[in-house]
């Protein structure tokens, strides 16, 4: 294998990998602080199960965030789910170590007379 495709492999790989954890540690700072900034909603919000909201404003919108207790009485058809920071983040990581370790076993001192990975 050519050193330098290997070497871009792995360069692309990590920053990758490495982005990934940004995004997905800034997700999780997002929803702490959010959980922490929450205010005792006004009692129709209770009502409809809300425990706690918030407004924010960003780029100029105004947002609302509410925290259900449990759960809607609907779901909406749309529902925005924060997984795939952490999901990248483990794919890049097992991608990674798949490429450094098994693909570059040589480079870590291992001896394929001895031992073929």
């Amino acid at each position: 294998m050519d050193v330098f495709f290997a070497d871009w492999v792995s360069l692309l790989l990590r920053w990758f990998h490495v982005i990934a954890g940004v995004a997905w540690i800034g997700a999780s700072f997002y929803f702490i602080w959010l959980d922490n900034h929450l205010t005792d909603p006004p009692q129709w919000k209770k009502d409809k199960g809300i425990g706690g909201d918030l407004w924010a404003i960003h780029g100029g919108g105004f947002y609302e965030v509410a925290k259900y207790k449990v759960g809607p009485t609907e779901m909406p058809k749309e529902l925005h789910w924060f997984k795939w920071e952490a999901y990248t983040t483990w794919i890049t990581g097992m991608l990674l170590l798949t490429w450094v370790y098994y693909f570059g076993a040589q480079a870590y001192l291992i001896d394929p007379d001895v031992r073929e990975l």
